[in-house]
């Protein structure tokens, strides 16, 4: 069921905020996360700041973790060893108030008036709610926060009372250690959501407090990572304390005051935290770092102002006359900022720093979902996360060592660079993720023309997980290369040999390697990868003239696609084996490899395949709407291309996938920046230049956005019959839009677009669309 756009009146479309005009009860994990903060490093929760509105609050640090020894019911050689799980950090976002007697809540008192709202062009979120109280006063509270970006890991708070007369006010401010509350564990009922550790997980080292300050500090019991926490209050009148007690699961400071009509009391809490390779190096305890972190709150807005101003002046982009859309494509591009503006050389977990879900985990994502986005608006955040899987690559090394083959083997989902897939045939068989890598570290030395990564970094990785291929793979009888035993990025489908996404995706990561001058490679080797490369097989059905996923998908039964939408997503009610002998795809994979390879397949290949494919696609991962709109954009089929995309953009917004509770699902936002640029303004990029060719919606009147290229900022302004290209900064650019060369400077070049002209549907014998995503239609 839809939850913004299903009550515009609640929920408006306004331009540059999410707002939420009143409070009704349901849904509010949801919308914990739809009004998160974050920066990256550090990210707080949306939850109302009474404990009694709040349904799953908390607080994240980027890879602060806790491990554990997996246990598997039948052990073999290779299993993944040890979990890792993001921690709950102590949670700064919690206030008791209570006027007159009375304590403040949404769910025992009286609302006059409500309305929160977070900013997309401040990184301010702002809640005011005006309560009549039993003692007939009528007070208006109003908190307001905000995350630091020069200081990435503060968090500013301020919290007014406001009255229409005298009244008694007791205000409490607290820490809560959510990380050891007893909750219930969900992951058992649905394997997307995050598990709970046993045992108690973060150990008390400093717990000091006192004149309205506090001083905090936990070591995590077995991955051994300290997180250290300062807190100090301010208030406007001057009140000192009523009591500071500071404990190991819960610290508060007291304030009890009389408040008057003319004079609100605000109080401010600044907070400041400390963990990270730094604190794990330290002697210095973690509490004392984090003192030195910490900032007036009203610096910690300032920074984020700042920090947003700057950011959209280059990330922002407009579709014009599409209002709903325009606010939903803002909210993704705002989720992109937060996940990534401060992560610094660290991976970017599939729900960033929103929530829990997939244990906070780095996956293949990061690279094909986040990095283009990245890669043209920050390029220097894009190379430091490649610099993070660098770091990786000794601890790769060993993982290929395990599973017999040469290079490295990254894996298929961790933190600290360990394999913590315990379910190797969705997990480390996904040997795709080391062309992901490769694929993203060629895709940045493109566009940026960074050469001492391209001679360092940039080399070892291609060279490395070229290794890994030309041992994984073997020349069969036929004389073709072959790697067998793999699972693509379509889950439904596992263990399969020469699956058609991997296959092509090695065929890169080879080539790309052998054309790499490095005094690592020898001529033998170079060749090989060559010669891996050219007789790469990839599978193709003769009969349907369509490439095939792997070598025996044609042969598998159709799915039955009379099963109800209940029953979708499907890996939560059927066992995994029924799932892969049908012909039914979680995810978008041939389809896949055929935008991020656009130059290796003919526009009548594209096309019989999208056709094909995108009937028995169900949608069940939120990787795969944004990808088949952009191909369904660049093979004519205009309506399916927008239905894909507005299902992306509303992926989280309207909780389409029933687990928005757990975090913003980061790669999807990444892949609606995708679908703006790569699918309606047509770029493709790796090859002789950036290449265009736009398939603007026919109800859309603009889509204007920057990209980052190669040292140069280039204005990129498309409406329904051109396409116009200004360079804002750097030198001239040469770009190729639909076969015509052009040099582009800071003069606008303005090319005429033809319409382009739908071909005739493919039909295949495939059965009716499905999906278990609910297509949005409410869109005007």
């Amino acid at each position: 069921m839809a939850l913004i756009t299903a009550d515009r009146e609640r929920f408006p479309d306004t331009p540059w905020q999410l707002v939420e005009t009143h409070h009704q009860p349901g849904n509010a994990g949801t919308l914990e996360t739809l009004f998160a903060l974050g920066n990256g490093h550090l990210g707080i929760r949306g939850a109302h700041w009474a404990a009694a509105d709040a349904e799953l609050p908390g607080s994240f640090i980027n890879g602060l973790h806790e491990i554990w020894d997996i246990k598997h019911a039948e052990n073999a050689f290779g299993f993944a060893r040890t979990g890792q799980r993001i921690i709950y950090i102590p949670d700064a976002n919690n206030f008791t108030v209570i006027i007159d007697g009375e304590t403040l809540s949404l769910a025992e008192s009286d609302v006059l008036d409500y309305r929160r709202s977070v900013d997309f062009a401040t990184g301010i979120y702002e809640c005011r709610i005006t309560w009549r109280c039993r003692s007939g006063a009528t007070v208006t509270t109003t908190e307001r926060r905000a995350v630091g970006f020069e200081s990435r890991g503060s968090l500013g708070i301020s919290l007014e009372v406001a009255s229409d007369r005298e009244v008694s006010a007791d205000v409490t401010s607290s820490v809560i250690n959510r990380q050891d509350q007893p909750v219930e564990d969900h992951s058992a009922h649905d394997p997307r959501r995050a598990g709970r550790h046993a045992g108690r997980v973060l150990l008390p080292v400093r717990i000091d407090g006192g004149d309205g300050s506090l001083r905090l500090s936990w070591q995590a019991a077995e991955s051994g990572q300290r997180v250290g926490m300062a807190v100090d209050h301010w208030t406007s009148t001057g009140q000192q304390c009523f009591e500071t007690v500071a404990g190991e699961d819960d610290s508060s400071v007291r304030y009890v005051l009389a408040v008057q009509a003319d004079q609100p009391f605000r109080l401010e809490k600044s907070v400041s935290y400390a963990a990270g390779p730094g604190v794990q190096d330290s002697e210095r305890d973690a509490a004392e770092t984090a003192e030195a972190g910490l900032r007036p709150v009203e610096d910690i807005f300032g920074e984020s102002r700042e920090h947003y101003r700057q950011y959209w002046a280059t990330s922002d982009i407009v579709v014009g006359g599409q209002p709903q859309l325009q606010q939903a494509i803002r909210w993704n591009l705002f989720q992109l900022a937060q996940a990534t503006a401060r992560a610094d050389v660290a991976g970017i977990p599939a729900k960033g720093v929103t929530g829990s879900g997939y244990e906070g985990h780095y996956f293949w994502d990061q690279e094909v979902y986040l990095l283009p986005y990245l890669t043209y608006t920050n390029p220097d955040a894009a190379r430091q996360v490649l610099e993070f899987r660098h770091q990786m690559l000794p601890v790769a090394k060993i993982r290929a060592k395990e599973l017999s083959v040469d290079g490295a083997l990254f894996p298929w989902r961790t933190i600290n660079g360990l394999e913590a897939s315990a379910y190797y045939a969705a997990g480390t068989a996904q040997f795709h993720i080391a062309a992901a890598i490769a694929f993203a570290t060629s895709r940045y030395m493109w566009a940026s023309g960074d050469e001492a990564f391209r001679e360092g970094m940039g080399a070892e990785l291609l060279i490395e997980t070229a290794r890994m291929w030309a041992s994984l793979g073997f020349f069969g009888k036929d004389g073709l290369f072959h790697i067998h035993g793999v699972t693509g990025p379509d889950e439904y489908t596992a263990v399969v040999n020469d699956n058609l996404y991997t296959n092509v995706m090695a065929r890169f990561n080879l080539s790309a390697a052998a054309a790499v001058e490095h005094q690592a490679i020898d001529e033998a080797e170079r060749q090989l990868w060559v010669q891996a490369a050219n007789r790469m097989q990839l599978p193709f059905d003769e009969d349907l003239q369509v490439y095939s996923q792997d070598n025996d998908f044609m042969t598998l039964e159709p799915w039955d696609w009379t099963t109800p939408r209940s029953k979708y997503p499907l890996l939560l009610h059927f066992h995994p084996l029924v799932i892969y002998r049908h012909q039914v795809l979680k995810q978008a994979d041939t389809v896949l490899a055929m935008f991020l390879q656009w130059q290796d397949f003919t526009a009548v290949e594209k096309r019989r395949a999208f056709d094909f494919y995108d009937p028995i696609t169900t949608g069940d991962s939120t990787l795969s709407a944004c990808v088949q709109g952009i191909m369904a954009a660049e093979v004519g089929h205009p309506d399916a291309a927008l239905e894909h995309f507005t299902n992306a953009a509303f992926i989280d917004l309207d909780d389409t996938h029933g687990n928005t509770i757990d975090g913003v699902h980061i790669a999807s936002t990444g892949g609606v920046w995708s679908s703006l640029v790569c699918g309606f303004a047509g770029l493709r990029d790796q090859g002789h230049m950036p290449f265009f060719d736009p398939r603007l919606p026919a109800d859309w009147d603009a889509l204007t956005f920057h990209l980052k290229v190669r040292g140069r900022l280039l204005l990129v302004e498309l409406d329904g019959g051109a396409l116009t290209l200004t360079v804002q900064s750097g030198g001239q650019l040469d770009v190729d839009v639909r076969g015509q060369v052009l040099r582009v400077g800071p003069e606008p070049v303005r090319v005429a677009l033809e319409p382009f002209e739908s071909p005739e549907p493919t039909v295949f014998p495939s059965g009716p669309p499905t999906a278990s995503i609910p297509v949005i239609h409410a869109l005007g």
